[in-house]
Order: C-alpha cells, then structure tokens, then sequence
C-alpha cells in the first residue's frame, strides 16, 4: 500500500482527521471524541489491519496534554502515528485498551505522570507513584515542593 493509499483509507475512516505524511510515518491528528471509532477501524479494517500498538506516550504541549500514538500492521508492515489532544483543565481520552490490550498499562502510566483521564479504562488508578502522591510530574507546570517531606 503506498502512502497516499493509507491516508485516503484513512480518511474513509474518520473525514475529520488531519493527515500529513511526516519523514518517517504517516502522522494523524484527531479529536479525542473520534479517536476510539477510528483506533477500532483502523484495527478491524482488513485493507489496514493495525493490529500492533507498538507505543503510547503522553505528552504535555503546553496549552493541551496528548497522547502519540504508534500503530503498526505486521501483516503489511505499514505504520501510522496518532496524535490525539485534549483540555488541560479536564484531559479525557477514550480508553483503547479493548482493542488493543497493550494500552492498559500505558494508559495507567499517562494518568499517573499527567493526569490523563482514560474513559472506561477497567483500572484507572496509579502504577508508579503512591496514591497519597501530588499532582503530576511530567507536566510543565508541575511543583515537586508538596511532595517534599522533612
């Protein structure tokens, strides 16, 4: 499949969706209210067939939080990156660890760091840092002075 015929399949999926052909992979931007139909469709279309999520990383771009994306089809070898952005104030983000199981630790690892809320995520709670622990490291604006203890 050459790059033009994976985003044309790809704005089949979900018209909304900004893609751009970056060095490396084919990046796409959509909002998180479209991210879990199009992650389904990209999983389950037999043209596509995503079927490996290879990374997912949150990211703090200042005025938003986000997560990247990284998909992969071992049956094509093709590869996409999606970029889903959300509010700073109440980040939200369908969970997709139902269709790719991969996620669910990664997810918890976003929330923990960020504060990411993962919607319908099974268990949504820390993995790394303790319960009683403040706020979220990973953020730009984040304040390690209420988790300093003399």
């Amino acid at each position: 499949m050459t790059n033009q015929e994976l985003k044309d399949s790809i704005a089949k999926l979900e018209p909304t969706a900004t893609i751009e052909e970056g060095k490396q992979y084919i990046n796409v931007s959509v909002a998180p209210q479209k991210w879990y139909n199009l992650a389904k469709g990209l999983k389950e279309s037999k043209e596509l067939a995503f079927d490996y999520l290879f990374n997912l990383t949150g990211v703090d771009y200042g005025d938003t939080l986000g997560v990247v994306y990284h998909l992969e089809s071992t049956t094509y070898h093709h590869v996409v990156v999606i970029k889903v952005a959300t509010d700073r104030q109440n980040p939200q983000i369908p969970t997709i660890c139902d269709i790719w199981k991969t996620a669910e630790f990664h997810e918890r690892e976003a929330f923990d760091f960020l504060g990411i809320n993962f919607t319908n995520h099974p268990d949504l709670r820390r993995i790394f840092l303790d319960e009683e622990w403040s706020g979220y490291p990973l953020r730009k604006d984040y304040d390690n002075a209420a988790n300093v203890k003399f």
